[in-house]
C-alpha cells in the first residue's frame, strides 16, 4: 500500500511487473479524497495554466513521450496528475516514492520496464519526492529518460534546480503547479457533496454545508485539496453521528483539533518561512519576526534550528553594534536545549524581540570576509621580523623579535609599529558603523589608528 498524494489515504499500488492504474480505486471503503480523485484531465482543479489546447500535460496524456517534473506544494494534485495520464493511454502505471526507494529497486522497475517495453506495453513511472534521491539514484534514471524507456513523472515539494542533477532536469519538462486557490477547493467541496462517489446519499440527497462551515475548513485547508477533504468527511461523519444532514461550523470544529500549519519542514516552505524570519529580524521588525517564529514552532520545527540561526544573525547582522546581542542568542540556545519545548518557545521569543531591536551592523560579518578575500588572492605576504616568534635557539640570528615595542610598556597601551605584512599595510577591514554601540567604538578605533600612525594611510 501507498500514500495518494492527493488522496492522503492508503490506495492499491502497482508494485514492479503489474498493471495498473491508481484511478481504479473507487470503492467507497476509501477515503473521501481518494474517491474523489480527477479521472480526467479536465476534471484537475487549480492548474488552468497548465491545461490549456496543446500544453504538456493534455500531450502527456494523449500519449506523448516526454518526462516531466512536477513541482508544487503539497496536496495540488501531483500524484492525481500522473495516475490520470496513465489511465488516459492505459499505460502500466508505476509508484515509487524516493524516500525507500534504493538503486536497487529503481533498476529492478527499469528492468521490468525493458521487457514490457519489448511486449508493447509502456510504462510511467511516478517519482515521487524525487529531490530525495542521491546523485546516483538520479544518474541511473538518466539513461531510461534519454532512451524513454518510461515516462518518467518526477513530483517535488522542493526547486529542482537545487535538488536534481542537471543532465536529468535538461531532458525533462518542469511544470510549477500553483497553490489552489479557495475558489478551487470550494468546488471540490461541491464535487464531494453532489457525486455519487463522493457523500452524496443513494436517493439522491445531498448534505448541506452552512456558510460558515465552508469557510472554516477553506481557512483550515490552506489551499491543500487532500486536507479540505479529510476535514469534511470527518465533519459529515460528526453530523451523521447526531443524526443531522447539515454540515454547520460546530461539525468541522469538532472534526478538525487543530489546523495543520501550512508549512512544509522538508521543502520550499521551510527555506521561505526562516528566510522571512531571518530577514524580519534583520530588518528590525519584531512583529513579523515573532510571526515567523510562531509559524515556525506551531509546525514542529527544531527548537534548535532556530536558536542556532540567531546565533549566526547576532554576529553577522548585529555584531558589535550591540555586542550582548551574541551573549543573548547564545544564552537562548542553551536554556532551549536545557529546558527544551514548549517552555523554550519563551527564551526564543526573548531572544527574538532583543535581536530585532537591537541596533544592526554588518561590519563584524564584512570585515572578515575581506580580510578572508586577501587571504584567499594571494595576498599574505612575509610577518614582519620583529613580530615574529623569537623564542627558539637561533631566532635571534635570524633579526626575529628584534625591535618589537611591547604594548604595555607604551603610553594607552598601544604601540605604534608595523603589526601588517609590507603587501598589505595600510588595510582596513574593520568599518564600524554608526550604530548603537558600534558608534563609539569608530571613535575609539578613529583614536587608535592616530596613536598608531594609520591616520594618514588611506583606504585601498
Amino acid at each position: 500500500m501507498t500514500e495518494d498524494l492527493f488522496g492522503g489515504g492508503a490506495v492499491p499500488a502497482v508494485t514492479p511487473g503489474l498493471s495498473g492504474s491508481l484511478g481504479e480505486a473507487t470503492g467507497t471503503h476509501l477515503p473521501l479524497a481518494v474517491r474523489m480523485r480527477p479521472r480526467t484531465v479536465d476534471e484537475i482543479v487549480g492548474q488552468a495554466h497548465l491545461l490549456g489546447r496543446g500544453s504538456p500535460l493534455r500531450r502527456l496524456a494523449a500519449g506523448e513521450a516526454m518526462s516531466v517534473f512536477l513541482w508544487g506544494p503539497p496536496g495540488v494534485g501531483k500524484t492525481t496528475i500522473a495516475a490520470v495520464v496513465s489511465q488516459s493511454t492505459r499505460r502500466r502505471f508505476v509508484e515509487i516514492s524516493a524516500v525507500t526507494a534504493g538503486v536497487k529497486e529503481v533498476r529492478s522497475v527499469l528492468d521490468q520496464a525493458r521487457r514490457d517495453l519489448r511486449a508493447g506495453q509502456e510504462t510511467v513511472l511516478f517519482v515521487d519526492e524525487v529531490h530525495r534521491f542521491s546523485k546516483t539514484q538520479q544518474d541511473v534514471l538518466l539513461p531510461a529518460v534519454e532512451n524513454r524507456l518510461v515516462t518518467l513523472i518526477a513530483a517535488t515539494t522542493e526547486n529542482p534546480s537545487f535538488s536534481v542533477i542537471s543532465p536529468l532536469l535538461s531532458r525533462s519538462l518542469l511544470l510549477t503547479l500553483r497553490p489552489l486557490t479557495d475558489d478551487d477547493v470550494s468546488l471540490l467541496l461541491d464535487r464531494a457533496l453532489t457525486e455519487e462517489r463522493g457523500l452524496r446519499a443513494p436517493d439522491g440527497s445531498a448534505l448541506e454545508l452552512t456558510g460558515e462551515a465552508r469557510q472554516s475548513i477553506l481557512r483550515l485547508a490552506g489551499g491543500d485539496a487532500r486536507r479540505a477533504l479529510t476535514y469534511l468527511e470527518e465533519a459529515a461523519a460528526g453530523a451523521a453521528a447526531v443524526g443531522t444532514t447539515t454540515i454547520d461550523d460546530d461539525s468541522v470544529a469538532r472534526a478538525v483539533d487543530k489546523a495543520a500549519i501550512r508549512y512544509d519542514r522538508d521543502g520550499d516552505q521551510h527555506y521561505d518561512v526562516i528566510s522571512a524570519f531571518i530577514k524580519s529580524v534583520r530588518g528590525s521588525d519584531v512583529q513579523a519576526a515573532l510571526h515567523y517564529l510562531a509559524r515556525m514552532i506551531a509546525a514542529g520545527e527544531d527548537p534548535r534550528f532556530i536558536a542556532r540561526r540567531l546565533v549566526i544573525l547576532a554576529s553577522e547582522d548585529i555584531g558589535l553594534a550591540d555586542p550582548t546581542a551574541l551573549q543573548t542568542a547564545v544564552a537562548a540556545a542553551d536554556a532551549v536545549a536545557f529546558i527544551g519545548m514548549p517552555e523554550g518557545r519563551i527564551n526564543l521569543a526573548q531572544a527574538v524581540i532583543a535581536l530585532a531591536l537591537a541596533p544592526k551592523s554588518n561590519a563584524v560579518v564584512m570585515a572578515v570576509d575581506a580580510a578572508l578575500a586577501d587571504v584567499n588572492a594571494g595576498r599574505v605576504g612575509l610577518v614582519p621580523a620583529h613580530l615574529r616568534d623569537a623564542h627558539y635557539a637561533g631566532a635571534k640570528k635570524l633579526g626575529h623579535g628584534q625591535g618589537y615595542v611591547y604594548a604595555h610598556d607604551e603610553p594607552h597601551g598601544i604601540a605604534a609599529q608595523q603589526y601588517l605584512p609590507d603587501e598589505l599595510t595600510g588595510s582596513r577591514y574593520y568599518v564600524p558603523s554608526d550604530h548603537g554601540s558600534e558608534a563609539a567604538l569608530s571613535a575609539r578605533l578613529a583614536r587608535i589608528e592616530q596613536l598608531l600612525g594609520q591616520e594618514s594611510e588611506g583606504q585601498r
